[in-house]
């Protein structure tokens, strides 16, 4: 048990929404095959060519998280409070980061931005999974870095939208976040801006880095705050040598998702 959580009160429960949450878990596997290998495969036939398949196939992902959502929210799992919603659909051609507290996060940014690339896990190219479908939705992070940097351009100049979770891993429920520098090398590089996008609400706790699988929030369902923060222009360290550009722009996003303004 863990002692930086208050004690378990309703334990009843607290099992049914532990046993709900491995069965969301089973079912976001059972869709994710059903996606792979039927959906997919039979929109690739009738979607042409590729780039007409990416868009209706992201949007579909989409669409198909937004329902995730309502099922854990009406299993009473979660709740979700994306502020000013609206604000995602009018995203175009940035590179969308955001802090990484719990598994689901992928889940509640994508199921609010129908134009969504994601920068892929190169350990993933060993899955059928990216063999069949993924590489051709996504952009690898195993590809030559000046090829990513190529595939970002053409994406963002199609319109979408590049998310990037810079930590690379779940934040530790202490909440220190340290960033990778990728997403702003490959800001400064696109020229693309920045929108940081915090996740907050209550202790992930059972989701976060660490947790035991078998752990719940002791007292209450998971809540998600959501908050598009200001854009950050890469246009302002262009001056600078290129490693100190990276930097400044770094701690810029770190500020950003580590203390949202009006949070």
């Amino acid at each position: 048990m863990n002692e930086t959580m208050p004690p378990i009160k309703n334990f009843p429960l607290y099992m049914y929404r532990v046993f709900m949450k491995w069965f969301c878990y089973f079912s976001f596997g059972v869709g994710t095959l059903i996606l792979v290998i039927l959906v997919f495969p039979v929109m690739m036939i009738f979607f042409h060519p590729k780039d007409r398949f990416q868009k209706y196939a992201r949007r579909f992902i989409s669409f198909c998280f937004r329902g995730f959502v309502k099922i854990f929210t009406f299993l009473g799992l979660l709740r979700m409070s994306p502020k000013n919603r609206d604000e995602y659909k009018n995203i175009k051609s940035s590179i969308i980061v955001a802090n990484h507290p719990s598994h689901y996060d992928v889940v509640m940014v994508l199921s609010l931005i129908n134009n969504a690339d994601v920068i892929v896990r190169g350990n993933l190219s060993r899955n059928i999974i990216v063999l069949g479908v993924v590489r051709r939705l996504y952009i690898l992070s195993s590809l030559d870095f000046n090829d990513m940097i190529e595939s970002c351009k053409e994406s963002l100049a199609k319109g979408n939208n590049i998310v990037i979770f810079p930590q690379g891993t779940r934040t530790p429920r202490s909440g220190v976040i340290k960033l990778k520098k990728g997403a702003a090398r490959i800001s400064l590089l696109t020229g693309a801006p920045i929108i940081p996008v915090h996740i907050g609400g209550n202790d992930k706790y059972g989701l976060g880095k660490g947790d035991p699988h078998t752990a719940f929030n002791h007292t209450e369902r998971y809540i998600y705050d959501i908050k598009i923060q200001k854009p950050i222009y890469p246009e302002k360290y262009s001056e600078l040598q290129p490693q100190k550009a990276v930097r400044r722009l770094n701690e810029e996003i770190l500020q950003a998702l580590q203390y949202p303004e009006n949070q």
